[in-house]
């Protein structure tokens, strides 16, 4: 119980996290055509997934409590990108390639289809 509480209240910060630097780098950028601000939150949730999952692994540098705060809760509301790239980079370590690119395109795929879908079901039922 004590792990989905860390996770939940994790979650919670790195949402508030995502939104102020997303927002954030959007406004210092100034663009309103290319999501700069989802660029760098993923690309910076990677970086930081990276870095503590190695302290996590190699160091045994976090309780589990520790772990579902920061890797799951914070990290995963800040971007379930990072979490997707972990993923990802775990089955390349343990030499399973073809998982790892499995994975990959079919995130990519379905994800986007999934986007296409719910997007044209919403138009067609509410239009």
């Amino acid at each position: 119980m004590l792990k989905i509480l860390m996770v939940g209240l994790g979650g919670a910060g790195g949402s508030i996290l995502r939104y102020l630097a997303s927002g954030y780098v959007q406004q210092l950028l100034n663009s309103a055509t290319f999501p700069y601000g989802t660029l760098v939150v993923n690309v910076l949730g990677c970086l930081i997934i990276g870095f503590l999952s190695e302290l996590a692994e190699a160091h045994g540098m976090f309780t589990p409590e520790t772990r579902a705060l920061v890797l799951i809760g914070m990290l995963g509301g800040f971007t379930t990108f990072s979490t997707f790239g972990n993923e990802s980079m775990n089955l390349l370590r343990d030499g399973e390639s073809a998982l790892a690119l499995i994975n990959i395109g079919a995130s990519i795929l379905f994800g986007l289809a999934a986007v296409w879908l719910g997007r044209t079901a919403a138009y067609t039922l509410w239009r």
